[in-house]
């Protein structure tokens, strides 16, 4: 036996306006049927729906900003209001007019939601859509295409429990498909060749049973607390060192307290731990009060870096005995 998956990316789409029928252009150059995987690339979307816009980029990306995690020379990197993290909050001024730029839709899942059921309603093929875009990966040079929209698909296929060939058990496999199909769709469309729109067949064991919405892109975003990389290596220790409160979401949120008690003792080896609970730790610092207000700054630092503020930052904190510090672990 053997598998075969297709991807087709059709010629002549020509360049999309603002209003454009995308569900028209997919049964035009596609002519899908039910067990297809249609894929659409962002800057589509963004153009059909008034997404491109002229006027100052650094504009829009503060707008389309919800949180700064890092700088790549004057390029910003940060987590977009839709939960991604991407460079410049995935606004792009290439395969536009000069002078104007694309914002990504405003609703990545809504518009392929539309277009599914459009499609559905006019040929009654059961298809499951993607709107794909670039994105460039921490430990890895270059950039794939993501699935920031999903409509009617299984997008991620969890493995954990099953045996593999050799009688193994797995146990974190979690494949994201969705973003498997959207980088092998690009391998057809290119860059620039105009070719916008693509067709995957041979994974109809993805597309769920007509009426099933499926799962949303957007639930493939990590949450700030299973984020490990929520700032840029840089950026971790300056807001580290600022403290600011409403930097602590980019830090994974609290952690346990037995890690932080262990981070502490690896940065400082003879502090003191004098109280230990889940949500508060007491240690003693030096008797030299030059000495101890170093190991209490150092502390404070290790302790916002987990999530967890010193008694003078936490609202609550317990008396603190003389010649101690408390650390008070910060609500989720």
């Amino acid at each position: 036996m053997a598998a075969t998956v297709e991807v087709w990316a059709p010629d002549g789409i020509g360049e999309i306006a603002g209003g454009a029928d995308l569900a028209t252009l997919v049964l035009a150059h596609l002519e899908p049927v039910t067990g297809d995987i249609v894929v659409i690339a962002s800057k589509v979307v963004s153009k059909a729906e008034g997404r491109v816009v002229q006027g100052p980029v650094a504009s829009s990306v503060a707008d389309e900003t919800r949180r700064p995690v890092a700088r790549a020379g004057s390029v910003p990197i940060v987590r977009s209001r839709l939960g991604i993290t991407h460079a410049m909050a995935g606004i792009d001024t290439s395969n536009v007019a000069s002078g104007s730029h694309a914002l990504l839709p405003r609703d990545p899942d809504a518009s392929a939601e539309r277009i599914r059921l459009e499609v559905h309603r006019r040929i009654g093929a059961t298809i499951g859509v993607l709107i794909s875009d670039t994105a460039g990966r921490a430990w890895r040079i270059g950039q794939t295409q993501i699935a920031i929209g999903a409509a009617g698909l299984v997008l991620t296929q969890a493995h954990s429990g099953r045996p593999d060939g050799y009688g193994n058990t797995l146990e974190r496999t979690l494949p994201c498909v969705a973003d498997e199909l959207c980088a092998a769709a690009e391998l057809a469309s290119g860059k620039t060749e105009r070719r916008p729109i693509m067709r995957i067949r041979g994974r109809a064991d993805l597309v769920c049973v007509a009426g099933a919405r499926g799962a949303q892109a957007n639930a493939l975003n990590r949450s700030p607390r299973e984020d490990l990389f929520g700032f840029g290596a840089r950026e971790a220790v300056l807001r580290a060192v600022a403290a600011n409160p409403s930097d602590l979401a980019g830090f994974a949120g609290p952690a346990d307290a037995g890690e932080l008690a262990a981070a502490l003792e690896e940065v400082i080896p003879a502090i003191v731990l004098v109280v230990r609970g889940n949500e508060m730790l007491t240690l003693r610092l030096p008797a030299d009060p030059t000495v101890a207000a170093t190991t209490r700054a150092l502390v404070g630092l290790v302790a916002y870096a987990h999530g967890w503020l010193a008694d003078a930052e936490a609202s609550g904190a317990a008396v603190t005995p003389a010649g101690c510090v408390t650390l008070v672990r910060t609500t989720p």
